[in-house]
Order: C-alpha cells, then sequence, then structure tokens
C-alpha cells in the first residue's frame, strides 16, 4: 500500500547550518494499517509527514502508494489522494468561508481534481449535513455561518471530516488533538477512530501519548535521528507496556528518551 524506500532529506546542504532531517529511512504499510508514530522533537516525525504529503522532495530515495509513484509528485496533487490534520485546529481551514464553502472546496479537489466547472449539487449538500451530523456538534444547522466562528475543538473536527469526506488512500494525523483541551481532544479522538475504522482508511498518527500510542490502531513506531528505530505489533505490542516502550527505544536508538512531554505525559 504505502512503500517509503531509503528516503533521506538534508535541509540547508553544504552550510553551517545544514541538518539531516530523515536518514536513509524505509517503511511498508498494508491497506487498513493504523500505525502510531512518537519520538522526540527533531526526531523526523513531522518531516517524514511532509516528504509523504510532498511538502519538499527528498534527496534520496522513492514514496509509493499503491503502486504509484509520488517521489516527484507535486504538493497539490498528492493532496487529492493523501488527507492531513495538523496539531493546528486553525491551519486545515478557510475561516472566512462557510462550513458548507469548506466542504465544497475539499469535497470538489477528491472527486473532480481541476476540473473548471464543477458544482455542488443539492445532493451533495445533503451528503454534507449528513455528515456533519455525525460529529454531534450541531453544525449541520450552521453550514451557512463562517468557519471562524467556531472553537478550536469544532475546527479541527470539521478538518477531520474534510480530509474523510471522500476517503482518502493515506490519512496522516500530526498530533491533531495535541492543541485541544483534555475532553475535546478526547472527542476528536473519538471521532477520528470511528472514521478510520468505518472507512477503513490507512493511517499514520503522530503522538506524544505513550500510553496512547500502544493502545491505537495495529502498529506503534518510535523515531530517533531521522529515522525508525522501532516497529512493533501484533501480539509482542498487546503486551508491551510503556517500561518497556523505552527499554526497546534505547536499544534501537542508542540513548534514553529525553522528551519531557512524552514522558510526563
Amino acid at each position: 500500500m504505502l512503500d517509503i524506500r531509503s528516503i533521506s532529506k538534508t535541509f540547508n546542504p553544504g552550510t553551517v547550518n545544514a541538518k539531516k532531517a530523515l536518514s536513509n529511512l524505509s517503511l511498508h504499510l498494508d491497506a487498513g494499517d493504523f500505525v502510531t508514530i512518537i519520538g522526540s522533537n527533531g526526531a523526523g516525525k513531522s518531516t517524514l509527514f511532509n516528504a509523504i504529503a510532498g511538502v519538499f522532495y527528498v534527496d534520496e530515495g522513492t514514496i509509493l502508494l499503491d503502486g504509484q509513484n509520488l517521489t516527484f509528485l507535486p504538493e497539490y496533487q498528492r493532496s487529492r489522494i493523501i488527507g492531513r490534520l495538523f496539531q493546528d485546529p486553525l491551519k486545515g481551514t478557510a475561516p472566512g468561508m462557510t462550513i458548507e464553502e469548506n466542504l465544497a472546496l475539499a469535497y470538489l479537489r477528491s472527486t473532480k481534481g481541476s476540473a473548471p466547472f464543477a458544482r455542488i449539487s443539492k445532493r451533495d449538500k445533503a451528503l454534507f449535513r449528513e455528515r456533519l451530523s455525525l460529529l454531534h456538534m450541531g453544525l449541520e444547522d450552521r453550514m451557512k455561518q463562517p468557519v471562524g466562528l467556531l472553537s478550536g475543538g469544532q475546527r479541527q473536527a470539521l478538518t477531520l471530516l474534510m480530509a474523510t469526506l471522500v476517503p482518502p488512500r493515506l490519512l496522516l494525523l500530526d498530533e491533531h488533538t495535541a492543541a485541544l483541551d483534555p475532553a475535546t481532544a478526547e472527542k476528536v479522538l473519538e471521532l477520528t477512530k470511528a472514521i478510520v475504522a468505518k472507512q477503513k482508511i490507512t493511517c499514520l498518527m503522530i503522538t506524544h501519548n505513550m500510553k496512547q500510542a500502544l493502545e491505537l490502531g495495529n502498529r506503534t513506531l518510535m523515531m530517533a535521528d531521522g529515522n525508525i528505530v522501532l516497529d512493533v505489533g501484533g501480539e509482542e505490542r498487546k503486551n508491551m507496556s510503556v517500561e518497556q516502550l523505552l527499554r526497546r527505544f534505547k536499544e534501537g536508538a542508542g540513548h534514553e528518551l529525553d522528551n519531557d512531554r512524552i514522558l510526563l505525559s
């Protein structure tokens, strides 16, 4: 399904500020995998997501999705088949546009691509209303209101709906509940699990919560220094404690995890 083969990326090469963010990283995901990713700041987690999404081109290696080579495909073309949520709830929506207009943009991008005369039908609007009602936030009765009037949690839930309105081949979740209050974060996470399970979406999720990383999905990766140092799933993951996860990280990375935010979580 997703095949990442020996990708590397160095920022500011040949300068004193050169930073190797990804180092010969390889990863394979099967269709329907829900994989959690954990690691310290600078480990390469978001850089990996940016490479997959096409924010930049990698220096070496290839990225394939369902056999299609994405390595040099522009970001706007990848966005039709790859959904993404960011940590900042304000990033995924256009605040000056209505809820309906935001959904229409996401829907047309995924279904019509760059068709110049694409339009939203009454049936499409009914679909938007139906999907909004599943969020249980009352947004189906506010479709004509600007998104800028919504709370952070409502905007993140809307962004999740926009990213999955037409099921993407791959969904990237970059700590998408980290900026929300605990109650709202839990609600958005439950929505995420329900949507991913119902639509059988292949998913990669970055989290800073190690307990959550072991409980969600079917596989956990740990990253350090631009590479994957631990990949655990199946019965081994099912029976693994946070303490065992930290021990395995040290064995793979050669040093202890030193991120206070992760450790305190």
